[in-house]
């Protein structure tokens, strides 16, 4: 900065092998330049018009970008050290006195524009610096970043493996097919750590159930040649408890150098199977029902219509006593067919149950009187349920049988004598379990100190037609309908048995909250008389011709008018030709296109007291439950006076028709 051109120029041609010079001829245009660029050393005139030299270092002084840049004040007059000083104080690193000398003019400058220079390479390489920190700084927070995505994908990953039934393995190809390595997964499903598996090549395999082993050798040894491999073994695991698991995989041939191995996975299937087991039992129990359903109608009619031959002959015929005796075994026979049928419908759960409120503290004496005078010397009969336990809502008939059923089996198990106690206790669930859902039940528990059940078959007493005893002793129904009775009543079966500790066995029953009771558990209806002169006339309806006509004959014996129709449609047309002809309806349940319902309902159309019975050779108990509530229900095989007293209690309410025409 000069306010003189000449040295300016003078100025610019000395410096120019130094580097850029910008010239200005005052204060006012160096301070322009000033804020738009930075300079190594600034050459400032003393004297000059407007702002001095002192002025304009003072003012380079105070912005913030140039206060550090060195100035050389230029003055031709005045070398006082006072004029000096107040240039050094204004911010002068040095004076030049005009006339200059160009060489050293060269020399002070260039070493302030070295000295920039550096500066500027310092600050180059500190940015550098800095910008390859802050990059590697960047690396390693983006290192950081990864390895910990990675420890928590693999804490993930193995949090989700570990809450699968499932683990992961490499074995040797060859027997006994030592473990190389396996997920610690595995001890969760087996409780045995991995290196306990990995340890002793032959652990593995010495764990699996004998009758499993050969099979799952087999199956490794094939995947040598298939490349792959499925098998299912039982597998004894740390707690005692065999789990049957599902290994599958696949063969690795061995490469550099390694040898051949086999990778799989290892799947705890066992409450799969449990469930599948559970299914098929259902299924099993379903399509006994379907066929006990579909037989014990018709088995029933033919039952019905021998019981009626057979009381027809005995009334008829003029028999001797080894006649009589033939006849009664045959009707015994029968008997003895429709009970198995009975109890065929009892484990299908389609039986017509009756569920009341009953006081189970009730049943002593008449459990005593049952079943003491049979179980013999030998063996003692300990009733302990008083009053403390809750009454349960259950068919009390279907239970006594249930409890005798279960009393005798156990008699059975101790042939050499011992203690049968009946036992029972309120019990609470929270929560649904296996075969019960939550509610207060009443556990009543049959003990016995007999042989026990081995755990082989265990599962499978309750099955229909299984069973231990010898040939003629027992029909394998007794347990199975025990089991149908429960499941139908909204409760279950329980067992608990070990060989050589007894059997307890639990039926589970829902706890009543009925008020009334029948205390009376062997009350039996009173026999129904009729008063009337003639005994009424009825119209007999039935599909089946034989069973219609032996029906009607005995009726007929009996002093009945009896009107036959062969199905519904047809007795459908005789009550609307004549509906004063009949007092009274009898009628089968199950009959093509018109059921004995619909008979029933059309008829009181006409005379809405009509009296009527239906009979069933077998019904489902929702279809048969929507009958009028004042026709009486009876079931196929019947005993003669059993529908007589179902036709007089059916008419009894209602008064004599009077007949017309």
């Amino acid at each position: 900065m000069d306010d003189d051109e000449r040295n300016l120029l003078a100025i610019s041609e000395v410096l120019a092998s130094t580097g850029d010079v910008i010239c200005a001829q005052s204060g006012e245009e160096a301070l322009r330049f000033l804020l738009k660029e930075d300079f190594a050393i600034i050459l400032l005139d003393v004297l000059m018009p407007g702002i001095d030299g002192y002025e304009t270092a003072a003012l380079i002084r105070q912005r913030e970008q140039s206060k550090h840049t060195p100035i050389i004040f230029l003055t031709a007059i005045n070398k006082e050290q006072a004029h000096m000083l107040r240039g050094y104080d204004a911010g002068a690193v040095d004076y030049v006195f005009k006339p200059f000398d160009p060489i050293m003019l060269r020399s002070k400058v260039a070493v302030f524009v070295e000295l920039h220079e550096k500066t500027l390479e310092i600050q180059r390489k500190a940015a550098t610096e800095k910008r390859l920190l802050a990059q590697a700084l960047q690396a390693q927070k983006d290192k950081l970043q990864a390895e910990q995505a990675l420890r928590n994908a693999e804490e993930r990953q193995d949090a989700i493996l570990g809450s699968l039934p499932v683990c992961f393995h490499a074995r040797a190809a060859a027997p006994p097919f030592a473990t190389r390595f396996v997920t610690d997964g595995v001890e969760r499903l087996a409780g045995f750590t991995s290196k306990t598996l990995i340890s002793d090549p032959s652990f593995g395999l010495s764990r699996v159930h004998p009758d499993d082993r050969a099979r799952l050798e087999q199956a490794l040894l094939v995947a040598k040649t298939t490349g792959s491999y499925t098998c299912e073994f039982r597998w004894l695991c740390a707690n005692g408890e065999y789990r049957i698991f599902l290994d599958q995989g696949v063969m690795s041939n061995g490469v550099d150098g390694r040898e051949p191995e086999i990778f799989g996975t290892l799947l705890d299937v066992t409450e799969r199977r449990a469930l599948e087991d559970q299914l098929l039992q259902s299924q099993r129990l379903d399509a006994i029902g379907k066929l006990t359903g579909g037989l014990a109608h018709d088995f029933n009619n033919l039952l019905a219509a021998i019981l009626s031959g057979l009381g027809l002959l005995e009334r008829g015929a003029t028999l001797d006593d080894q006649a009589r005796q033939v006849l009664e075994l045959m009707r015994r026979s029968a008997k003895q067919g429709a009970d198995l049928v009975t109890r065929m419908l009892a484990f299908s759960r389609r039986q017509t149950l009756k569920p009341e409120a009953v006081r189970l503290a009730g049943f002593g004496d008449t459990m005593n009187g049952l079943v003491a005078p049979v179980l013999g010397g030998l063996i003692r009969f300990d009733w302990q349920i008083d009053d403390t336990v809750w009454p349960v809502h259950v068919d009390a008939g279907q239970l006594e049988l249930a409890l005798m059923n279960l009393v005798f089996n156990a008699r059975d198990a101790m042939p050499s004598g011992g203690t049968i106690s009946v036992l029972a206790q309120n019990r609470s669930l929270e929560t649904t379990s296996q075969d019960l859902a939550p509610g207060e039940y009443v556990v009543v528990t049959v003990k016995d100190t007999g042989s026990g059940i081995p755990s082989d078959i265990l599962a499978k007493v309750i099955e229909p037609f299984f069973t231990t005893k010898p040939v003629g002793k027992g029909t394998g129904l007794g347990l199975s309908t025990v089991y149908g009775f429960m499941k139908q009543s909204g409760g279950s079966l329980r067992i608990e048995s070990a060989p050589g500790r007894g059997t307890a066995m639990e039926l589970w029953l829902p706890r009543s909250f009925d008020d009334s009771f029948n205390d009376d558990t062997a009350a039996k209806e009173e026999p129904v008389t009729y008063s009337g002169k003639e005994n009424p006339s009825v119209l007999l309806i039935d599909d089946s011709s034989v069973l219609r006509q032996l029906t009607a004959e005995s009726l007929r014996q009996q002093g009945f008018p009896v009107t036959c129709a062969s199905g519904g449609a047809e007795a459908l047309a005789a009550i609307e030709r004549a509906p004063h002809d009949f007092d009274v309806i009898v009628t089968d349940f199950a009959m093509p296109l018109v059921t004995g319902i619909d008979v029933i309902r059309f008829a009181r159309n006409l005379r809405s007291d009509w009296p009527a019975v239906i009979v069933t050779g077998y019904a489902e108990a929702d279809t048969i439950s929507d009958r009028p509530s004042d026709v009486p229900l009876l079931s196929k095989p019947f005993r003669e006076k059993d529908l007589v007293e179902a036709i007089f209690r059916a008419i009894a309410p209602a008064p004599k028709a009077t007949k017309t025409g």
